[in-house]
């Protein structure tokens, strides 16, 4: 866990368990500074603790930082708990600290009791096989130390060095879910058997040993279901990882969709293409019993385009118009990213925007219009696809080209035709 060529950061709330930890690193002669955080919940009881933390530095010759937080605001201002709140702020706040002193780690108080708590919090919320595993002893630059240490045998530490130290009131009282765990239900499960706490740790271990096999399987299962995959989407064989939800989670967590969505992803039946899923990041949908997952981009409604020119619609999308005269030397591409127009049937100013529900064409080399949304399944383009693609229209709001796809047929050059109007996708 930790160097003796480096240097640590130290928890410290002035409570029993940072105060060891404390006093520990420093008789194994670590290179350890200490961070306090007051959060203002406590009125004088904070800065009682924040004023021993103090005291206890200066004593032991070890610096302090100390920081002050206005935690009740934060947490209505960011619509969380004042548990998550303080949370938040003291884990960005030391990570920030740890980069500016140049730190190798930071360590905190977490002991055994702490994660046989969190293992009794996650069973009771629900929760998948890592969640049985209790609280991790290394967590990037989170270390702790004394994870395999119980709170009896800090305590007793403690009053062997004759070192005191202050007790949150806060926490003698059952009114948030772990302090109901510690105070109620952990002691009527150590009537059934005073062993209790050591028997959950061990289970939660094994537990963790056999989630590395669990994860290693999981791995081979969820890649074999895995039909394209870049940067920015994801494309899944969903008659393959809808067979277990376990598969499902592994591969849509890291797109943020949470355990219900991905619960009724799962629940679906493959069949209904078209039907899409949220995530504060990402859209997933059904397509033909494939899984389509896609980054959500800030989609603009339409451009106008009263002139000739280059016009860049999004980063990845840039048209180019531009005009010429039809002499014996002009042929008209046959690209798909170039649309060649009759000039004179196409009245400015036009637009370029997304595809929508009901638009028609009628697709050169056809006589009847078809709708869009026909065109491009009979192409077998992805939802995904369809959601970015575009179309340009005239003056009147006719469809004139299908991007990268087919102009409209009445305004395609023909022998009569003097001028061009060039479209180009670049």
């Amino acid at each position: 866990m930790l160097s003796h060529d480096g240097k640590y950061l130290v928890a410290l709330s002035g409570g029993a368990d940072s105060v060891c930890l404390l006093l520990v690193l420093k008789e194994l002669n670590y290179q350890i500074e200490a961070v306090h955080c007051n959060f203002h919940l406590r009125g004088d009881e904070s800065n009682r603790d924040e004023m021993f933390c103090e005291s206890l530095c200066n004593r032991l010759g070890i610096s302090l930082h100390r920081i002050h937080f206005d935690t009740m605001t934060y947490a209505e201002l960011h619509h969380v708990s004042i548990e998550m709140a303080a949370r938040e702020l003291r884990y960005k706040y030391f990570e920030q600290l740890a980069h500016d002193i140049h730190a190798d780690g930071i360590c905190v108080a977490h002991h055994r009791d702490d994660s046989v708590e969190t293992l009794l919090i996650n069973l009771v919320r629900g929760t998948g096989i890592h969640g049985l595993t209790g609280i991790s002893p290394v967590n990037g630059q989170i270390i702790r130390p004394l994870l395999d240490v119980n709170r009896e045998e800090i305590e007793a530490y403690l009053r062997r060095v004759n070192q005191d130290y202050v007790t949150d009131s806060t926490n003698l009282q059952d009114d948030v879910v772990r302090n109901k765990i510690r105070l109620n239900v952990i002691p009527m499960l150590r009537e059934i058997n005073p062993s209790v706490s050591d028997n959950i740790a061990l289970t939660a271990k094994r537990i963790a040993e056999a989630g590395k096999l669990f994860d290693w399987a999981l791995e081979q299962k969820a890649n074999e279901c895995i039909l394209e995959k870049d940067d920015n989407s994801l494309t899944i064989d969903f008659s393959l990882a809808s067979q277990n939800e376990y598969i499902l989670y592994h591969l849509l967590s890291p797109y943020r969709f949470s355990p219900s969505q991905i619960q009724q992803i799962a629940e679906n039946d493959g069949e209904q293409s078209g039907k899409e899923w949220l995530s504060a990041s990402h859209v997933a949908m059904m397509d033909r019993n494939r899984l389509l997952v896609c980054r959500l981009e800030e989609r603009r409604k339409s451009m106008i385009v009263p002139e000739l020119g280059k016009y860049v619609f999004t980063e990845k999308q840039v048209l180019s118009f531009q005009h010429v005269t039809r002499n014996a030397d002009f042929h008209i591409s046959k690209q798909k990213n170039v649309a060649c127009l009759d000039a004179d049937l196409v009245k400015f100013p036009l637009t370029i925007r997304y595809v929508e529900n009901g638009d028609r064409f009628v697709p050169f080399g056809m006589k009847g219009s078809k709708l869009v949304s026909d065109f491009l399944t009979n192409c077998k383009v992805s939802l995904y696809d369809k959601r970015q693609q575009l179309v340009v229209t005239d003056a009147h709001q006719h469809i004139i080209w299908l991007v990268n796809h087919r102009p409209h047929h009445h305004y395609c050059v023909t022998k009569e035709t003097k001028g061009v109007l060039i479209i180009s996708a670049i």
